[in-house]
C-alpha cells in the first residue's frame, strides 16, 4: 500500500520524507520529521503515535537502531503489522514486521532508507535509492521527490496510487516543504511534482516573512506595496 523514503542531507542538515500510497492522505499519518533531530516514517497497517515517539527518542540521544528496536518493542503484539524507518545525523535504521503486506521490505543507502509494502518488484527500493543518490547537490526536496518517481518506474505498487506526501525541514521548527496530494484517480506523483515545482521559488520567502517581514519579498497582491 505504500512506499517511502526518509534522508539526510549532510551538505544542509536537512532530514524528509517522501512516500506514495494507494491509501488517501498517506503524508498525514505516515510523515514525521524535526529539524534539528531526524525524520521517521511509519507505514503499512499505520500506527501515527510511532512517529513523534521515535522522534523524542531521537532527540534525547537514542541511536536509530535502538529508536527503532524500541518502536519495535512499544508496538507489542502488533509490531508484525508495522513498518518503520528513522535516519538522524548519524545513521539510518528499519523494521518491517512479519505481516507487512504483500512484496515487502526496505533498504538502508548513504543518508536514506527507503521501505515499502504491496511493492511490484524487489527493483523498487534499490531504484529509489539510486535515484536519491544521483544528484547530491540538488535540494533534498528534489532528490525525495526523483526517488518517487524512480520507485513508479520501477513498477512502484501492484496497484495504482492514488497519494504522494513531501516533508522537509532544515532550521526552523515549522517544516520547509510540505506538501500533500491527499487524492488523486490518476498521477498523485505526478501532481506533488507540479506543487514542489509551484512551491520551490517561494519556499525561502516563507522563512523570512515569519523571521523578519521587513526583508522578505513582494507578495504580488493587491493591494501590496
Amino acid at each position: 500500500m505504500t512506499f517511502s523514503i526518509v534522508a539526510h542531507c549532510p551538505r544542509t542538515g536537512q532530514f524528509g520524507v517522501a512516500l506514495s500510497s494507494s491509501s488517501p492522505a498517506v503524508a498525514a499519518r505516515c510523515a514525521h520529521a524535526r529539524a534539528g533531530v531526524g525524520a521517521v516514517a511509519t507505514q503499512n497497517v499505520t500506527d501515527p503515535r510511532l512517529g513523534p515517539i521515535g522522534l523524542d527518542l531521537l532527540a534525547r540521544g537514542h541511536d536509530t537502531a535502538a529508536t527503532v528496536a524500541a518502536l519495535e518493542a512499544v508496538s507489542g503484539d502488533h509490531a508484525p503489522w508495522r513498518q518503520v524507518t528513522a535516519i538522524d545525523f548519524a545513521g539510518q535504521a528499519a523494521f518491517s514486521g512479519a505481516r507487512a503486506l504483500g512484496r515487502n521490505g526496505h533498504c538502508l543507502g548513504p543518508h536514506a532508507v527507503a521501505a515499502g509494502n504491496m511493492l511490484a518488484s524487489d527493483h523498487v527500493l534499490p531504484a529509489m535509492l539510486a535515484a536519491f543518490a544521483a544528484d547530491p547537490a540538488a535540494d533534498l526536496a528534489e532528490r525525495l521527490i526523483c526517488a518517487l518517481e524512480a520507485a513508479l518506474d520501477a513498477g512502484g505498487e501492484e496497484g495504482p496510487v492514488h497519494s504522494a506526501g513531501l516533508l522537509v525541514v532544515a532550521r526552523q521548527p515549522w517544516p520547509l516543504v510540505d506538501l500533500r496530494v491527499d487524492w488523486a484517480d490518476d498521477a498523485p506523483i505526478g501532481q506533488l511534482r507540479a506543487l514542489w515545482a509551484l512551491y520551490r521559488p517561494q519556499m525561502h520567502d516563507y522563512v523570512t516573512r515569519a523571521l523578519d517581514p521587513q526583508a522578505a519579498p513582494s507578495y504580488g497582491v493587491p493591494g501590496d506595496l
